[in-house]
């Protein structure tokens, strides 16, 4: 299994935050979860264009997928 890196999801959220949906995910990859969490808070600023009343940022953990899998 290859290593993990995590990336800054933005949700929107319709209710106050107990309903959100993916509404983009940054390009950005973060070799830690506290680097992604620190970049958290910019990241949600820079992206809160969306039509959504409230708006939330939060780090995931994804997995590169291997060669094989991507054909």
């Amino acid at each position: 299994m290859e290593p993990a890196y995590f990336v800054i999801a933005i949700l929107g959220c319709a209710d106050g935050g107990s309903s959100c949906t993916p509404v983009t995910t940054l390009q950005a990859r973060y070799a830690t979860e506290a680097q992604c969490v620190a970049s958290a808070g910019a990241a949600l600023i820079e992206n809160s264009d969306f039509d959504y009343p409230t708006l939330v940022a939060q780090c995931r953990a994804e997995v590169p997928k291997s060669a094989d899998a991507q054909e």
